[in-house]
C-alpha cells in the first residue's frame, strides 16, 4: 500500500496527464499576464492578450544568440523588467555554450517550487517498481561546481549546485526515501577529491544499509568506481584506523567526518579483499550488496557508459527518473526500472509552455517543419522543444532532439535523441563540429606539413573518457619530437569553457589523443563506407565515428599516439 504522501502524489501524476492541453493553455495565460508589462512581451505588441493564437502569431522562436543582450543587460545590473516582472534571482549556467562560454539562464526564486514538485514526485513512481527503499539509504555522489559572479553581483552556477546549495537542499524535511549516505558538508565541499574521498567513505561505512548507488550522470559514477579502484588502500586505512586523512583541509568536512569515523578492522579487511581482486566485475554488488539499482542517466551522450556500469554492477537495473536542464525542468520517467534502450520521459504540463519544432516531413525525411503544442504531437515524430518560462523565456529552442514514443492518458512521452549539432561529450561539455573544425586548424598551424583529413571518437571505456582525434597527414614522415603534443594541447584551448572546466578543475574529462593513421587511410574510410551502400556523390567524411568496426579500422592503420601534456587554461571567473 502506497503511504499517504505517496498516494498524494501519484493523484497529482494523474491530475497533470489526464488534461495536458488544458493545464498548458492555463499555464500560458499565466505566464504572459505575470510577464506583460517586461520589455520583451511589450516589444510585439501583444495588449495584455494572453491566447494561445495572440501569442504564436506575434511571439517569435529565438536562440539564445537572440536574447543574449537582454540577459547581457542584466546580468550588468540593469533591473528593470526586461524578461521576467519578477526580479532575476540569479543566473543557471548551462552545459550549452555560446561563443565558447557557459549560457546564463536567469530564474527567479518561484522556480524552485515548481522543481520541488517534481522532485517530490520521484520516489513515489520508484515505490511502485521497487519496494522497501524506505528501509536502507542511497550512495549519491554529488558535487558542487564553479560558481562566479555578474558584474550586478548575481551568482550564475549550474543548476544542480544551486540546487544543493539551496534551503530546500540543505534543510529538507526527514523523508525515509530519500536518506543519503553523505552527509551535506561533503555534497557541499568545494574541492571535489575531498568531496569525493568523503562521499566514499561513508558509503563504504554503511555498506549494508545501501539500497540504491547513483550520481547525475552514467560518466559520474564510473568516474566514482574508478576513484575507488585508486584510493581504495587509503579509504582501508582510514577505515582501520578511525582516522581522516590528513590531506583533508575542509575545517567543516573533518568536523563533520570526526562524527562518522570509528575503527572497524574487519571492514578494512573486507575492503582490501575484495578491491586487490584481479577483476573488478561486479564491484558495487560485492560492496554494496543490497543495492537494487542504479540511479543515473543514461540517455543520450551517457548510453555510452552503459557497458562499463554493466561491468561494474554485474549488470544492476539503471533508472534514468528526470527530464530537466539549465532552462526548465520538463518531467519524469513514469516507468523507470526500464530498459535503457526503452526510457521515455513525461512532460509535466505545469512546469511550462512547451511546443515542438517537427524533425520529421510527411515523407519520412527530416527536416524543420510544423510548430505544435504539446497535446498535438505525433507518435514516431521527431521534434526539436521549445519553452516559455515564468522566468522570462519565450518560445526558446532548448535544443534537444525527442521522439514521441507513446502517451500516458493524454501527455506524451519523449525519447530523448540527441542535442543538436552535438558532435562529441564525454560528461556535460558539449562540442560541435563548428569547434573541432576550429580546434584542428589551429593546432595544424603547428605542423610543417598538412592534416590531409580527420576524424575523432569519444573514448569512454578508460575514465575518466577522453577525445581521441585521428589525422592523416600529409607525406609519410612524422612530427619532431613534442610537435604532436603541442598540437593535443592547442585543440584543448581552443575548446569551450564547460571542456576547459571538465579537463582542468573538475578532472571528469582526461587529456586529449592525437592518433596519427598512415597515409591512404581516409581513403579506405570511404571504401567501407561504399561497401555499405553509401552513395559515393553524397559521401563526406564523418567528423565523429562510433561505429566499432570503423574505429577498429582506424586503430588498425595508426602509427602513433600522442597526449595532451598539461590541462589547458581555464578559471572560474565567466567572461561577461
Amino acid at each position: 500500500m502506497p503511504t499517504d504522501s505517496n498516494a498524494k502524489a501519484l493523484q497529482f501524476i494523474e491530475d497533470m496527464t489526464r488534461n495536458v492541453d488544458g493545464v498548458q493553455e492555463h499555464v500560458l495565460a499565466q505566464i504572459l499576464s505575470q510577464n506583460s508589462e517586461t520589455e520583451y512581451l511589450k516589444g510585439f505588441h501583444l495588449a495584455g492578450a494572453t491566447d494561445r493564437e495572440t501569442f504564436k502569431s506575434k511571439i517569435p522562436m529565438v536562440t539564445y544568440e537572440d536574447i543574449q543582450p537582454l540577459i547581457q543587460r542584466i546580468a550588468n545590473g540593469d533591473r528593470s523588467p526586461i524578461l521576467s516582472a519578477r526580479p532575476i534571482s540569479e543566473f543557471l549556467t548551462s552545459s550549452g555554450t555560446s561563443a565558447g562560454e557557459r549560457k546564463l539562464m536567469p530564474t527567479i526564486s518561484e522556480e524552485w517550487d515548481r522543481r520541488r514538485i517534481l522532485y517530490s514526485l520521484l520516489m513515489p513512481v520508484m515505490d511502485q517498481y521497487v519496494k522497501g527503499l524506505d528501509k536502507g539509504k542511497g550512495l549519491y555522489f554529488y558535487f558542487i561546481k564553479s560558481e562566479t559572479k555578474t558584474p550586478s553581483g548575481l551568482l550564475a552556477r549550474p543548476v544542480l549546485t544551486s540546487y544543493y546549495k539551496s534551503d530546500i537542499f540543505k534543510n529538507r524535511p526527514y523523508d525515509p526515501f530519500t536518506v543519503y549516505t553523505s552527509p551535506n558538508e561533503a555534497i557541499l565541499c568545494e574541492d571535489s577529491s575531498q568531496s569525493m574521498y568523503a562521499q566514499m567513505l561513508c558509503g563504504l561505512y554503511e555498506r549494508q544499509t545501501v539500497f540504491r548507488v547513483g550520481a547525475v550522470f552514467a560518466s559520474g559514477l564510473t568516474r566514482s568506481i574508478r576513484f575507488l579502484q585508486l584510493n581504495w588502500k587509503q579509504l582501508a586505512h582510514d577505515i582501520r584506523t578511525g582516522s581522516l586523512n590528513p590531506k583533508f583541509t575542509d575545517s567543516s568536512l573533518r568536523d563533520c567526518m570526526a562524527s562518522i569515523l570509528r575503527p572497524d578492522p574487519e571492514l578494512a579487511d573486507f575492503i582490501t579483499r575484495e578491491c586487490e581482486k584481479d577483476s573488478w566485475e561486479g564491484i558495487i554488488k560485492r560492496i554494496w550488496p543490497n543495492t537494487k539499482y542504479l540511479d543515473v542517466i543514461v540517455t543520450g551522450a551517457m548510453a555510452q557508459y552503459i557497458p562499463t556500469l554493466d561491468y561494474y554492477s554485474g549488470g544492476l537495473p539503471k533508472a534514468c527518473t528526470m527530464y530537466a536542464s539549465s532552462e526548465c525542468y520538463f518531467g519524469l520517467n513514469l516507468k523507470p526500472m526500464c530498459d535503457p534502450s526503452e526510457v521515455s520521459y513525461t512532460i509535466m504540463p505545469n512546469m511550462a509552455y512547451f511546443e515542438f519544432l517537427s524533425h520529421t516531413n510527411s515523407d519520412g525525411s527530416k527536416g524543420e517543419g510544423e510548430l505544435v503544442d504539446l497535446a498535438d504531437v505525433e507518435v514516431g515524430k521527431e521534434y526539436e522543444l521549445l519553452v516559455t518560462t515564468y522566468a522570462g523565456l519565450c518560445r526558446y529552442r532548448v535544443g534537444d532532439i525527442l521522439r514521441v514514443t507513446g502517451f500516458y492518458n493524454s501527455a506524451p512521452q519523449f525519447r530523448f535523441v540527441r542535442r543538436k549539432n552535438v558532435l562529441l561529450s564525454i560528461e556535460s561539455d558539449k562540442t560541435d563540429e563548428s569547434e573541432l573544425q576550429a580546434a584542428v586548424e589551429k593546432a595544424s598551424k603547428l605542423l610543417s606539413t598538412r592534416v590531409v583529413e580527420y576524424t575523432s571518437y569519444a573514448e569512454t571505456k578508460k575514465v575518466p573518457g577522453h577525445y581521441v582525434i585521428y589525422w592523416e597527414l600529409m607525406g609519410e614522415s612524422l612530427p619532431g619530437e613534442g610537435v604532436m603534443e603541442r598540437c593535443c594541447l592547442a585543440m584543448e584551448e581552443e575548446f569551450n569553457s564547460v571542456y576547459r572546466q571538465g579537463r582542468a578543475a573538475d578532472g571528469s574529462i582526461g587529456p586529449l589523443e592525437i592518433r596519427l593513421v598512415r597515409s591512404g587511410t581516409f581513403e579506405e574510410l570511404m571504401d567501407y563506407a561504399l561497401s555499405k551502400g553509401a552513395s559515393i556523390n553524397q559521401y563526406k567524411v564523418p567528423r565523429c565515428v562510433t561505429s566499432a568496426p570503423i574505429v577498429e579500422l582506424l586503430d588498425s592503420r595508426v602509427v602513433s599516439t600522442h597526449f595532451s601534456p598539461a590541462p589547458p587554461c581555464w578559471s572560474p571567473e565567466s567572461r561577461f
